[in-house]
């Protein structure tokens, strides 16, 4: 990434926490979304390996837009959390949503497929897929093709890790046009997130539901994405709290150092109180920054 570009995604970062402690800290701002949010099917005539036509079978996306008069040109798919067997989809979904888009922000939040049902590659099929999908109606949804990134809680955060490590740059001779364009998202917001697989500090039931009970040791290496940062991988911000024991903060830990040693702009925020899954913690003086 050139590094103009950047500089403006740190920038984009900044400003959001910076406007977010001045209205919180005043509890006045109620996040309405300034126009009504849409959902569309990802794959209308249905998604790779889908196993029946249930809801559970069809991804979505929800879009919340700003403001035309608001918007900064930027757009984030936002990946809730659930262990990967549920989606947080209100306090890690349409609440930020709606601080993104009362921002100026796009958000695009994605139901994606869930185990034990479905396991990898279905979840990151969904995930590249939704960021194609934002840059390929960029246009439409008054954004930049280099501004769009993804944003992800707890197994939300693993997932959107994997988009930001194992993305692709589009498939040149695919059918569709939107298989064409590139997946790599232009930056990525971690939020105590899931990284490790196969270890001690691995959260269990995110590794059986995205991997299965008996994971090869090249999948346990393949999703564990601290592996798999290199240059390419966009810039990244990523948050947790010391007290967290639902998904260690050594998850978190171990992704910044890989970005360090790849010499990729990264931020790394540890607070030290904290449970795990506290979204955009609003009642929290410390937190909510």
């Amino acid at each position: 990434m050139h590094r103009a570009c950047v500089s403006a995604t740190i920038v984009i970062l900044a400003r959001l926490a910076s406007l977010a402690v001045g209205d919180a800290a005043a509890q006045s701002d109620p996040f309405t979304p300034p126009t009504t949010p849409r959902t569309i099917v990802l794959w209308p005539d249905g998604a790779p390996g889908a196993v029946g036509k249930d809801d559970a079978d069809v991804p979505t996306v929800t879009i919340y837009l700003p403001a035309p008069s608001q918007a900064t040109g930027a757009g984030i798919v936002v990946c809730p959390g659930g262990g990967y067997s549920r989606l947080a989809v209100d306090h890690e979904g349409h609440q930020v949503a709606r601080l993104l888009t009362s921002r100026g922000v796009a958000a695009f939040i994605l139901k994606y497929r869930l185990g034990p049902r479905y396991h990898h590659p279905a979840m990151q099929q969904d995930v590249l897929q939704a960021i194609r999908y934002a840059r390929w109606n960029a246009a439409e949804f008054n954004v930049r093709t280099d501004r769009i990134g993804v944003m992800g809680f707890s197994a939300g955060g693993h997932l959107a890790s994997t988009a930001a490590t194992l993305f692709d740059g589009g498939a040149a001779t695919a059918r569709a046009p939107i298989d064409r364009v590139s997946s790599r998202p232009d930056f990525a917001v971690l939020v105590y997130p899931v990284i490790v697989m196969g270890e001690s500090i691995t959260h269990q039931g995110s590794q059986t539901n995205l991997l299965g009970d008996r994971p090869s040791a090249d999948l346990i290496a393949k999703l564990s994405t601290d592996k798999q940062v290199t240059a390419r991988t966009p810039p990244t911000f990523l948050f947790h709290t010391n007290e967290d024991t639902g998904v260690l903060p050594e998850n978190s830990v171990r992704f910044y150092l890989a970005l360090r040693t790849a010499g990729v702009p990264a931020e790394l925020h540890i607070f030290q109180k904290g449970e795990h899954g506290v979204g955009l913690a609003p009642a929290d003086p410390a937190l909510r920054t």
